[in-house]
């Protein structure tokens, strides 16, 4: 059903704007402040993370239980469906990144400063520099927006996938820095295996050579963070060169959303062929 579920979600994705209007996180935002204005809760991290995330994480799970047995079980797919969406990053990577685009395409690199640390949060000391910062950011939505998910979805099925998506809402969100500071190193955990399986995909898709070379002394690491990982790899895996002030840079960009793409490519494949196997 992995498959299935993983193909009509890509086709609601692509043919209506269904993820906008399921991806409501009102209600939990809601949950997190009432519960940040807790003084005994806001001293408790661990017991703020259980109610946010895990009892979320947990009702899910009973809910799937009580449906497996109801009509061979197929009363789960349109709820895997449904949290597979919720799951998946929010905004569209490519609407973000188009006025900086525009700007990088005329040549003023004052404005696309201005429009990267307005709509991305991003800046950088040189021209160079900031393309960098918009290459990672590229990269980790696409990570975290989709292969992150997908990944968890197929190991451990949804309940681990709005896991995922909960802790990423924690982190951008929370007003508790300690919180952050949990959410950030549980979601860490997460990564580690995950964006090692993205990069084993840009090693097949990319260049091979460039990405052993990158991270082969990361493969066992552990403190390196996913983010990082990606900036560092990605480019090279698109085999782009370093990033210099005279580049237009949309191409280099380019070149980065078709790794993505074919490394997605890759994981259908995969995913169809372990179905077939299974």
């Amino acid at each position: 059903m992995s498959f299935l579920v993983v193909m009509l979600v890509l086709l609601v994705e692509k043919l209506t704007g269904w993820r906008e209007h399921i991806q409501q996180d009102g209600p939990w935002l809601g949950a997190l402040r009432r519960i940040e204005g807790n003084p005994r809760l806001a001293a408790s991290p661990w017991l703020a993370l259980a109610l946010l995330v895990g009892l979320p994480g947990l009702l899910l799970g009973l809910l799937l239980l009580a449906l497996a047995p109801l009509a061979y079980g197929w009363l789960n797919l349109p709820l895997h469906v449904l949290v597979l969406l919720y799951a998946m990053g929010r905004g569209h990577t490519k609407r973000e990144l188009g006025p900086f685009r525009d700007a990088w395409r005329r040549g003023d690199q004052e404005a696309a400063a201005l429009v990267a640390e307005r709509d991305l949060g991003l800046s950088g000391e040189t021209p160079g520099r900031l393309l960098e910062e918009v290459q990672g950011y590229l990269l980790w939505k696409g990570y975290q927006g989709f292969f992150a998910v997908i990944f968890w979805y197929l190991l451990l099925g949804p309940v681990a996938a709005l896991v995922y998506r909960l802790l990423a809402l924690l982190v951008e969100h929370s007003q508790q820095a300690s919180w952050r500071e949990l959410a950030g190193r549980v979601r860490h955990a997460f990564d580690w295996l995950a964006v090692r399986a993205l990069l084993a995909s840009f090693a097949l898709v990319g260049n091979f050579v460039e990405v052993n070379r990158a991270s082969l002394h990361e493969v066992l690491g552990w403190d390196t963070p996913a983010r990082q990982l990606l900036a560092e790899v990605g480019p090279k895996a698109a085999d782009l060169p370093k990033a210099t002030d005279e580049e237009t840079g949309n191409a280099r960009l380019d070149a980065l959303a078709e790794l993505l793409v074919r490394s997605r490519l890759l994981w259908y494949a995969l995913i169809a062929a372990w179905t077939l196997w299974g």
